[in-house]
């Protein structure tokens, strides 16, 4: 038996999912449940907090759809804490070896024909968790995968860091509710930004300095086209003023990363009773991988700050977050990789210098940067954005909720946060953002101009557009950024860590092979480890035998009495190594 203890909109979820899962008059349980927390919140310990309790009644298998191949591993880490073992490499060709209680894999992955009707098998009557559900609304094949594999899951949990509404084809296993903006996706329980401030010791507050700029540029037809953020312009030239601004032949990204690369030293060397944090990161979100590796080599050649870069079809690339996220080191430079999902507590100064702009996104990356550490004063995050206007409403939908909970407005605030330029440029689709970066132009110049931060005055109230904003950032503790910004209080401490209402006590759920001995390691970790040793010992009976390896590996399972080594336990792959090296000791005596 082991204690688990929730945070309280955790302890509320559990116990909604649960009461949900009690079977209604006609014996039948309703099987999905969809949480929506925002970033930071927490939903990796709910989801296998419930997990467990539902195994705990009755031993079902386990399995977890992440979004990235980085997020398996992350996911497997986080069971094991929580007392459930997951394979994060599993593949259609294999089973699952006795020693764990289910498996990760990626809506890719589960978009194959092959890997569908595997986990269909594996699912039937299972425990599923499906994270950042709306991922499986990006290809039809994904959802059509999904719905496959999963359609007889005993119980199916979906989990999202922001609202999300349908498109065309909505995802299986979610409700839909018809709003005047179409169809967006029932939640069954939702915990909000503005929640997470509110209880204290979740989230941390985030501000976004706003950057206009003076852009130039020319058209497929030859025309040569001048804008500030503050110009409306057609839905084309919307997308080509925001590729203008982040191209690294103007000077506005320089400027950008100058401010943020100020910030971020200023937060590592101040005291830390001032907000300061030696070990405070910084984190890029560039629009693809050479814009990405550009963005770095600005960073270290004109500002002398290292700068590490994780791109998608980086082999090394989930090894490179998980390093950062536990080292010193100032600057990581992403494309997508780090947009949602990832924890790296640590990043305190953020430049959102992408061409995606829909609010999904958006909120995603934003959520990189909330998490709460424990044992910290006045961590405040800053992410300086593009002045564009659809950027500006999300970051203006965000910063709303900050002001409510930290500050509550005055009866006459009214609409101070209603972006310029109304919703229609709000709604502009990603979609056609992309289109637009494919046609044909050309960058002339680009300048950061004004840099808007949204400041509280003396009444509580919020001054928007501050024109003294631009004298005020500078990126020092008592006249800078924070100046502005430390008008705003922290968030509350946490007032739930000592209730007792909010821990739970779970049995220890053995796997088919029996109980698994605790340990810091997970049995994912460790199969890797013997894994690797056992090829390391073929290889040199290989160059010893002067056999092949498919015959070497063969000898090695058969003196262990291993069929396979995907599905082979831990017991069973220790036990192959020591024979194996036996072998070797006698071939070299």
């Amino acid at each position: 038996m082991s204690t688990i203890t929730l945070r309280p909109w955790q302890r509320a979820a559990f116990d909604l999912f649960r009461l949900r899962g009690e079977p209604n008059p006609d014996g039948l349980v309703h099987p999905d449940f969809l949480t929506v927390a925002t970033p930071g919140a927490g939903k990796t310990t709910f989801a296998l907090t419930c997990a467990r309790a539902t195994l705990a009644e009755q031993n079902r298998p386990l399995i977890v759809v992440a979004p990235t191949s980085h997020l398996k591993t992350q996911w497997s880490a986080a069971a094991h804490r929580l007392g459930l073992q997951l394979d994060p490499t599993w593949s259609p060709g294999d089973g699952l070896a006795r020693d764990v209680h289910g498996l990760v894999t990626t809506y890719q992955q589960v978009a194959t024909g092959a890997a569908a009707s595997k986990l269909a098998g594996l699912a039937a009557d299972g425990f599923v968790i499906l994270d950042e559900v709306h991922h499986a609304g990006h290809e039809r094949a994904w959802g059509d995968g999904i719905r496959k594999a999963f359609a007889h899951a005993y119980r199916r949990l979906s989990l999202s860091g922001t609202p999300f509404r349908s498109d065309a084809a909505q995802i299986p296993f979610v409700r839909y509710d018809v709003t005047g903006e179409g169809e967006l996706a029932h939640a069954d329980f939702t915990y909000g930004y503005g929640d997470a401030l509110r209880d204290g010791g979740v989230v941390r507050p985030v501000y976004f300095p706003r950057v206009d700029g003076d852009m130039e540029w020319t058209t497929a037809a030859g025309d040569v086209v001048s804008a500030s953020f503050q110009d409306e312009l057609t839905k084309d030239h919307v997308s080509m003023r925001l590729r203008t601004a982040l191209s690294l032949e103007g000077e506005w990204m320089p400027s950008v990363l100058s401010k943020a690369v100020d910030q971020l030293r200023t937060i590592r060397s101040s005291p830390r009773d001032e907000g300061g944090q030696p070990d405070a990161g910084g984190l890029v979100i560039a629009t693809d991988q050479d814009h990405a590796q550009g963005i770095a080599r600005l960073l270290r050649d004109r500002f002398g700050v290292p700068a590490d870069v994780v791109v998608s079809d980086d082999p090394g690339a989930s090894k490179k977050i998980a390093e950062f996220s536990e080292n010193d080191r100032p600057w990581l430079v992403s494309v997508r990789m780090v947009s949602e999902g990832v924890d790296i507590p640590r990043l305190r100064v953020g430049v959102f210098s992408t061409t995606t702009s829909t609010e999904l996104f958006f909120r995603q990356a934003i959520g990189r940067f909330v998490r709460w550490q424990a044992g910290q004063s006045n961590q405040k995050a800053y992410v300086y954005i593009p002045d564009d206007p659809r950027l500006r409403a999300h970051a203006f939908s965000i910063a709303e909720a900050r002001r409510h909970v930290l500050r509550p407005p005055a009866p006459e605030d009214g609409d101070e946060f209603q972006p310029e330029g109304g919703l229609d440029e709000q709604r502009i689709s990603d979609e056609g953002e992309q289109l637009a970066l494919f046609s044909e132009f050309s960058v002339v110049r680009a300048h950061a101009t004004d840099i808007s931060v949204h400041t509280v005055g003396p009444d509580g109230g919020v001054i928007a557009g501050d024109p003294d904003a631009e004298r005020r950032f500078e990126p020092t503790y008592d006249t800078g950024a924070s100046a502005a910004f430390d008008q705003e209080p922290d968030p509350p401490a946490p007032f739930f860590a000592a209730d007792p209402d909010l821990s739970i006590e779970l049995p220890e759920i053995p796997t088919a092979a029996g109980l698994v001995p605790s340990g810091s390691l997970s049995v994912a970790e460790m199969k890797d480890d013997l894994r690797t040793r056992n090829a390391h010992v073929a290889k040199r009976l290989v160059d010893v035998t002067g056999w092949n390896h498919p015959k070497v590996q063969a000898e090695m399972n058969r003196l262990a009495g291993v069929s396979r080594v995907a599905t082979a336990t831990n017991e069973q792959l220790a036990r192959r190594l020591r024979y194996s090296e036996s072998w070797l000791r006698r071939l070299l005596q």
